[in-house]
């Protein structure tokens, strides 16, 4: 990525679009990727209103380590801070939709409504077996120095998902994930042990608390324990939709980026002030 932007803490950002037509959509990435993961969607979104995406520390071109905890949350509020930005809407994708969930508890002042495309991260509950199998594999992988394998672990399991093979997704988003995937273990290598904070109580507590609007997208080819964190995410907030893709696993916003922006523009518009 070119003309990348800096907080004074070292986290990547790209800002885009008008900026004053309506609140900002801040784009926060899934765990398997980085800011890079926005890029179908970017230009269609920011053709119309202002759009933010970042990459959380150890991810990306966010590469400085922490001085103390890893705090996503703290750096995702810094972020905002550092743009001016005193209120928007949050997308967030598995691992970030978690984050963006732990940032509208902690200032839901700040953010107007959340899509979480799908739930994931401090959002999952259930040691399903799936999962389990998956962190098997690439504890196997990274204990024996194989980062090849790591990296197919997590495509297999996250980006082809249940019922598909490989060939069933379209070749660049698979591309795509094994290059910011293994870029993700790269930095991690470097970075040693790092402690990360804890919302506390714990997200999944806490669900009953937002009551901003919220939106749940889940594909039909994810894992068992993303469904189930759906069904928590539904039950628990007061002000939920639900919307099921059936030909898409862990990443809608990539494999079907055309309709996922116009998901996420109908949806800021709906839910606009």
């Amino acid at each position: 990525m070119t003309g990348t932007s800096y907080t004074p803490s070292g986290i990547a950002y790209d800002r885009s679009g008008p900026q004053d037509d309506g609140l900002p959509v801040v784009l926060v990435h899934a765990g398997i990727a980085d800011r890079r993961m926005w890029d179908p969607v970017w230009d269609d979104l920011a053709a119309d209103r202002t759009v933010v995406r970042l990459d959380l520390r150890g991810f990306g071109e966010s590469t400085t380590r922490p001085d103390r905890v890893l705090d996503h949350v703290a750096d995702v509020l810094a972020t905002l801070e550092h743009l001016g930005i005193t209120r928007c809407h949050l997308v967030g994708a598995s691992f970030g939709s978690g984050v963006a969930t732990e940032v509208a508890l902690t200032r839901p002042d700040l953010v107007r409504s959340l899509v979480l495309c799908p739930p994931g991260g401090s959002l999952l509950a259930e040691l399903t077996p799936d999962l389990r199998n998956f962190f098997d594999a690439e504890k196997a992988a990274l204990a024996g120095g194989d980062l090849d394998a790591a990296v197919e672990a997590n495509v297999t399991t996250w980006v082809v998902g249940p019922g598909r093979s490989v060939s069933d997704v379209e070749p660049s988003v698979v591309s795509a994930i094994r290059l910011m995937q293994r870029n993700t273990f790269e930095i991690a290598d470097g970075w040693g042990e790092v402690d990360e904070a804890e919302l506390t109580p714990p997200a999944l507590d806490q669900l009953g608390d937002l009551e901003l609007p919220v939106l749940v997208l889940v594909g039909r080819h994810d894992l068992d324990t993303t469904h189930d964190a759906a069904r928590r995410v539904c039950a628990g907030a007061p002000r939920v939709r639900r919307v099921d893709w059936d030909d898409v696993a862990h990443l809608p916003s990539m494999e079907r980026p055309t309709d996922f922006a116009t998901l996420v523009r109908d949806w800021t518009a709906g839910v606009a002030g």
